[in-house]
């Protein structure tokens, strides 16, 4: 099958409009009716693909358009002359590239002149919050872009109505079920996977007189994480609490292997209180049963007592600890941070959710946090549900 044609030589570049998802709908339209099958998947990942790259190197561009859109070898040539003429102000001739022998490594080649094509974009998109890493996909994994969704998944835990509430509990439990589709690199039998098992098939085939007459097959196994969960459930977490314990209990429902605990002034263990499915009278129940709820907090006491008593029987080497509290302890700090090192050196890893990192003035200097901090692996905010999707991704 021979490459499509190149358009003819007279065709005019043409300058990005404000709006990069209809420009490069109108660059994949180009692509297209050239005869390069461009998916309406592979504009979304082009989209996305913008947000992490340095557009103002034009070889960057070229190459993650390029691979975003699965563009085939053969079809290189009119793909360069295309983003020529929609990429580029003026549309000067490109540049000779190098060979494959004696690559070198290359200095980033900017856009000629003074003028990107993709400044303006930048700008625009900058504003208006259009493209990033945290838009490649929203809780149900749909198309980046404006949406009242994507305005809720910023927006403060604190800040929200009471409609906007029960939204975000929607939306929590849309992002704890993403849990049960990441798939780990470790293979499992399966009876229609993509990876042919050859062992298991030589071995069936024993028993039909070496008529090898069906493939075994396996797949990647979707490996749910185990975790141990301690809210902080004191008065200056009152605001987040909710939220936060909404999303450990969708965590629960997905990954069965979590352990619950709350500490404010004492540690209490929750997980014999959860009731599957019903996060609303479990949260009252919560509320109505641990002590001193929305009081003061001793975080290094309470973290002693589940090192003490728990830490033995609940963390493993493949066991990830989240901590839920903004570190403000009127307590022991000797004693958070022997419990931590205790709770270190038994865990695959230690994640500290701290709400007050939604401000960007914020910085860990209490007493608790500047405790906590050698012992911890991540310190990520947990202010909105943009910060916990960040979380799933750790997970």
């Amino acid at each position: 099958m021979r490459a499509p044609d190149l358009p003819p030589e007279s065709a005019q570049p043409v300058r990005p409009p404000a709006d990069l998802v209809a420009h490069l709908a109108g660059f994949s339209g180009a692509l297209r009716r050239g005869g390069v099958p461009v998916t309406l998947g592979d504009e979304i990942d082009a989209t996305a693909a913008l947000g992490h790259i340095d557009i103002g190197d034009r070889e960057e561009v070229r190459l993650g358009l390029r691979s975003a859109l699965r563009v085939e070898r053969k079809a290189w040539p009119l793909f360069d002359h295309l983003f020529d003429s929609h990429w580029r102000v003026g549309g000067p001739e490109r540049a000779r590239r190098s060979s494959p022998q004696g690559r070198t490594r290359r200095a980033p080649r900017r856009w000629p002149g003074h003028d990107n094509p993709l400044a303006e974009l930048a700008r625009t998109l900058a504003g208006q919050q259009r493209v990033g890493p945290a838009d490649e996909a929203g809780p149900e994994g749909g198309r980046p872009g404006y949406s009242p969704r994507a305005l809720l998944r910023r927006k403060s835990f604190e800040a929200c109505t009471e409609d906007e509430l029960r939204e975000m509990e929607r939306l929590l439990a849309r992002l704890a079920r993403r849990l049960a589709t990441r798939r780990s690199r470790r293979l499992v039998p399966a009876r229609r996977g993509p990876v042919v098992d050859l062992r298991r098939s030589f071995r069936g085939a024993l028993a039909r007189e070496g008529e090898m007459i069906e493939l075994a097959r396996r797949e990647r196994a979707v490996e749910l994480p185990r975790l141990v969960v301690l809210c902080d459930t004191s008065g200056s977490m009152d605001p987040h609490s909710r939220f936060l314990l909404t999303f450990v209990l969708s965590l629960g429902k997905v990954a069965r292997r979590t352990e619950t605990f709350s500490f404010n002034t004492s540690l209490t263990r929750l997980t014999p209180w959860i009731t599957s499915g019903n996060v609303p009278a479990t949260l009252a129940r919560f509320a109505r049963r641990v002590e001193d709820w929305s009081g003061g907090t001793r975080i290094g006491d309470c973290l002693r007592e589940f090192a003490d008593g728990h830490l033995r029987r609940t963390v493993a080497s493949d066991t990830t600890v989240l901590i839920l509290s903004d570190g403000l302890d009127r307590g022991d700090t000797g004693a958070l941070d022997r419990a931590l090192l205790a709770i270190r050196r038994r865990a695959r890893r230690v994640i500290w959710l701290n709400p007050l990192m939604g401000d960007p003035r914020y910085r860990p200097e209490a007493r608790g946090m500047k405790a906590a901090l050698p012992h911890v692996d991540h310190l990520v905010p947990a202010h909105n549900l943009e910060s916990l999707e960040k979380l799933v991704a750790l997970l």
